[in-house]
């Protein structure tokens, strides 16, 4: 069947009306979702909804089976038009606790800081902000707060939380250190009231807390504490509770391991000086997003990152045996020893276990996204 030119005009333009229309029904469907963000927030519903998200992407996944369309496209338009409407109800949020009358955030100037001075005000409750230059004026600060919230760099941590002698007796005291057992420790010392170890997992480019991880390490006097932990999971975040040991044990692996290798990857591909360019242009999707991975850790603050790396009492213990198990691994290629790489393959694989199949699931899904976006 061939088409004439005419008609290639006339279908595209039935394609330019299609689409349209879909940016009218989303423009519709933003107004929506923007009203069910403020019946959220007067009736104190978290802005995610696990059930209700499954609930949605299932029935419209089996709409489009029946109408012969991709469950698959149908599935991957929901989750990307869902991610923009929790932006839509990202406004206000019920406040828990109407009778806090003060939260103090020390070091609330701070990249990570801003977010929970924003979240708090975007709640209703008054906050100050004590930056260094504040000291002075920390006893009248800290008068009648009901949460002090620390969100200083590592390691002014314990320094900082030192200084708190004088807070009101039923304030709640948390840090959002990226390590716990030891700003936890000194919470408890410093504090007799509640005290909680957060670890919020994100940065500070995040648009809203919306599916995004906190983690929680009880100190003290847990119920007081109880309206905090609603609050944040009103703002859409999941979270975590573990001891402060467990935190640190798994954040060796989950951080540590993990920003350690992207350093040595970035170090030595600046040494090597290859054409950076060149290598995107030849990489598939898969390449160009572990690149750029890499490349995501030189584009932030190198002090995070070294307070993260060398702050952790097992950091050194973790990676000298990963860079025993690198120089063991370098030895079988050495050798030429693929039959002892396929049987440690192996090895790994069934520890992974069903999990290596799901993450292949994920990452295709990523990898759809890294093509797209490619010009």
């Amino acid at each position: 069947m061939s088409v004439s030119p005419e008609e290639l005009n006339k279908l595209r333009k039935e394609i330019d009306q299609i689409d349209s229309e879909l940016v009218n029904l989303l423009a519709r469907r933003a107004k929506v979702t923007t009203k069910v963000g403020q019946y959220k927030s007067q009736a104190g519903l978290p802005i995610y909804i696990p059930e209700r998200e499954a609930e949605l992407i299932t029935k419209r996944r089996s709409e489009a089976e029946q109408q012969n369309v991709s469950p698959v496209l149908v599935e991957d338009l929901l989750r990307r038009i869902m991610r923009e409407s929790y932006q839509t109800q990202h406004t206000d949020y019920l406040c828990t606790n109407c009778d806090i009358k003060k939260i103090v955030v020390i070091g609330g100037a701070g990249a990570l800081g801003r977010i929970f001075v924003d979240m708090f005000k975007r709640s209703g409750y008054p906050v100050e902000i004590l930056e260094k230059d504040d000291w002075p004026n920390a006893d009248q600060l800290f008068d009648g707060a009901g949460l002090v919230l620390v969100a200083v760099p590592i390691k002014l941590t314990e320094s900082t939380i030192s200084r708190l002698k004088a807070l009101p007796k039923d304030c709640i005291l948390a840090d959002i250190t990226s390590t716990k057992e030891k700003p936890l420790a000194a919470m408890m010392q410093a504090h007799k009231g509640p005290v909680v170890g957060l670890h919020p997992m994100f940065g500070p480019d995040v648009s809203s807390l919306v599916k995004q991880v906190v983690v929680v390490c009880h100190g003290r006097n847990t119920s007081s504490y109880a309206w905090l932990l609603e609050q944040i999971r009103i703002w859409g975040a999941i979270l975590q509770e573990v001891d402060a040991k467990e935190h640190d044990d798994a954040m060796v692996f989950i951080q540590v391991m993990r920003h350690f290798c992207s350093f040595v990857f970035g170090s030595h591909l600046a040494s090597a000086n290859p054409d950076l360019q060149r290598l995107v242009s030849l990489s598939s999707p898969i390449y160009r997003l572990e690149l750029s991975m890499v490349g995501r850790l030189f584009a932030q603050d190198p002090a995070l990152y070294a307070d993260i790396i060398f702050d952790n009492k097992d950091s050194l213990l973790r990676l000298t045996e990963f860079s025993e198990k690198f120089t063991q691994a370098l030895n079988m290629v050495e050798k030429g020893n693929k039959g002892e790489f396929i049987k440690q393959f192996f090895k790994v694989g069934a520890w992974f276990g069903d999990y290596s199949k799901q993450c292949l699931v994920n990452s295709k899904k990523l990898l759809l996204k890294a093509d797209d976006d490619r010009s």
